[in-house]
C-alpha cells in the first residue's frame, strides 16, 4: 500500500520556508473543484506568558547539531540553516504526530516544553520578535528616517539603517480531505497559520507554483523556487510552510574604502583571496581557550552576528563540541574594549534535503509506513500519511553595510588601555557565525565559512 507523502521543506536566512506534504492511501477525489489559494493575514498573540528560555536553548542546540552534521557530510563546503525556521515548521508538523512520531520529533528537534506549552512557547517567542509585515517593502539601503507600524518594527543606527525581520506561516491542504479542525486550529492559534485549498490530485504543478510564489514574495526572491518541478505531485495532501527575511545595517558600517584583497586559508589547507573588510571599534570580544568571540551588532542593537573564531588547527574539534552551554559560555565572558576587525565578504547559499539527516538524528518514524499521524486527519485518513521530504535553502550575504538573510549580551566592561592595545579579530580561517535576536537570543541563522569565496 503507498502511503501518500506530507512533504516538508524549510528555506533559510533573510528567508526560509519548511513545507510539509502529505499524501493519502485513497486515490483522488477527481473533479473537485478546489478553494482558491488564500492565506490569511498572520497574527502574532501578544500578551503570552510561556517557557520561551528553555525552547530558545532546545533551539540553539538542535541547530548547532544539525550544523555539525551537515559537516560530516561535506567538511570543506559552507552551509547555512535557519534554527528558527526549522523549528517553528516542525513545531507545527509535531501539532499532528502522535505516538512514537510525536516523541521522536520532539526529542529530535530538542523541544522543551513539549505539548500545548510547546506552541504556546513558540507563539511568545514570536510575539517577542519584531516581525514585520510580509507585505511592507523591506529597506535595500541606508536610509535617514525609519517608519514603525503596527506590523514592522525598525530601529535606527548610527547611519539611519533599519533591523527588519519578517516572519509568516501558512498552510496548503488538499481541496476536501479531511484535515482535523483541533490540529488547524492550533496551527493558527498559535502560529497564525491560515489553511489554502488547493487541487494537488489534478494540477499539482499549479499548486507547486502558487507556494513558490508565496515563499518568493515572503524573501524578497531570495528564494524564488522552493519546491522545484516534480517535488509536488498527486500524492501531497498538505504542504506546510514558515518563511522569514531578515535585513540589517551593522551599527557600526565597514568603509567600503578599507576593503582590500587579503589571504584566507580554507579548511584544506588552501589560500585564497578574498576582499576583506576593516573597521576598529569598540565591540564586545572575548578569547577564551584560543577561541576568539566578537559581536557585531545590528542597528538598534536588538540583533548581532556573533563571530567565531577557533585556532587554525582546532575548526572541526571546537565545532563538535559547540552547544548551547558553550555558546552562552563564550557570550558571557565578552567585554566591550577596541578591536581591530578583518572580516571577508561573503555570499552563498545552502540547498538541503534534511530528511536523512533528520531520521539519523531522531526521527525514525515520520518518513516511514510507521508514521502517526493522527493528529491532522480525520477517519481513515490520518492512517496514510507519513512526512515525505525536508527540503531547506538558505542565503546569506555580508558586505560592508550589513547582512541580508533570509531564512540571531555581552557584558560591558571598561579597559583603560584598550585604545592602546586594541584586540584583533582577523578572520583569515574557517569560522563560525550566529545571526540572533539579542532580548530572546533566539537563534535566527548559523552559518560555517569555510570558503567565502565559495557561493
Amino acid at each position: 500500500m503507498d502511503r501518500r507523502n506530507l512533504l516538508a521543506s524549510l528555506a533559510g536566512i533573510g528567508a526560509a520556508g519548511l513545507a510539509g506534504c502529505v499524501s493519502a492511501d485513497s486515490a483522488p477525489t477527481a473533479g473537485t473543484a478546489p478553494d482558491p489559494v488564500s492565506v490569511p493575514e498572520t497574527s502574532v498573540p501578544e500578551g503570552v506568558d510561556a517557557p520561551t528560555e528553555s525552547y530558545v536553548a532546545g533551539n540553539i542546540d538542535f541547530g548547532l547539531a544539525l550544523l555539525d552534521r551537515l559537516a560530516d557530510d561535506a567538511p570543506t563546503e559552507n552551509r547555512f540553516v535557519s534554527p528558527y525556521s526549522l523549528g517553528v515548521a516542525l513545531a507545527m508538523t509535531y501539532a499532528g504526530a502522535r505516538g512514537e512520531t510525536r516523541t521522536n520529533v520532539a526529542e529530535t528537534l530538542r523541544f522543551a516544553p513539549t505539548g500545548e506549552d510547546l506552541h504556546r512557547s513558540v507563539a511568545a517567542l514570536r510575539a517577542d520578535l519584531p516581525l514585520g509585515d510580509a507585505d511592507e517593502s523591506a529597506p535595500q539601503t541606508t536610509t535617514a528616517e525609519t517608519e514603525t507600524t503596527d506590523d514592522a518594527t525598525e530601529t535606527e543606527g548610527e547611519d539611519g539603517a533599519p533591523f527588519w525581520f519578517v516572519g509568516a506561516n501558512a498552510l496548503w491542504g488538499q481541496a476536501a480531505f479531511p484535515f482535523r479542525e483541533a490540529f488547524l486550529g492550533t496551527l493558527e492559534r498559535h502560529y497564525g497559520a491560515g489553511l489554502g485549498r488547493v487541487d494537488f490530485a489534478e494540477h499539482p504543478d499549479e499548486a507547486r507554483r502558487a507556494i513558490n510564489g508565496w515563499v518568493a514574495e515572503r524573501t524578497r526572491e531570495k528564494i524564488p523556487e522552493l519546491f522545484p518541478e516534480g517535488t509536488i505531485d498527486h500524492r501531497t495532501r498538505l504542504v506546510l510552510a514558515n518563511a522569514v527575511y531578515f535585513r540589517a545595517n551593522w551599527a557600526e558600517t565597514f568603509d567600503e574604502g578599507s576593503t582590500e584583497p587579503k589571504e584566507f586559508t580554507t579548511l584544506d589547507g588552501t589560500n585564497v583571496e578574498v576582499p576583506t573588510m576593516h573597521q576598529s571599534e569598540r565591540f564586545p570580544f572575548a578569547e577564551v581557550d584560543g577561541v576568539k568571540v566578537l559581536e557585531l551588532p545590528y542597528a538598534g542593537e536588538d540583533a548581532d552576528m556573533t563571530l567565531l573564531l577557533p585556532p587554525r588547527d582546532g575548526f572541526r574539534e571546537f565545532e563538535r563540541g559547540l552547544d548551547a552551554d558553550r555558546l552562552g559560555e563564550l557570550l558571557d565572558a565578552t567585554e566591550s574594549r577596541e578591536v581591530e576587525v578583518r572580516l571577508p565578504r561573503f555570499e552563498f547559499r545552502s540547498s538541503l534535503e534534511l530528511s536523512k539527516r533528520l531520521e539519523a538524528m531522531g526521527m525514525t518514524t515520520a518518513f516511514t509506513r510507521e508514521a502517526n499521524l493522527d493528529g491532522m486527519a480525520e477517519g481513515d485518513a490520518d492512517a496514510n500519511l507519513k512526512l515525505g521530504s525536508v527540503v531547506h535553502e538558505a542565503y546569506v550575504g555580508v558586505d560592508e553595510q550589513g547582512t541580508e538573510a533570509a531564512a540571531a549580551t555581552g557584558v560591558e566592561a571598561e579597559f583603560t588601555s584598550a585604545a592602546l592595545n586594541p584586540a584583533t579579530f582577523a578572520a583569515d580561517r574557517p569560522f563560525l557565525f550566529v545571526i540572533r535576536h539579542r532580548p530572546t537570543n533566539a537563534p535566527l541563522f548559523l552559518g560555517r565559512v569555510a570558503d567565502p569565496t565559495a557561493d
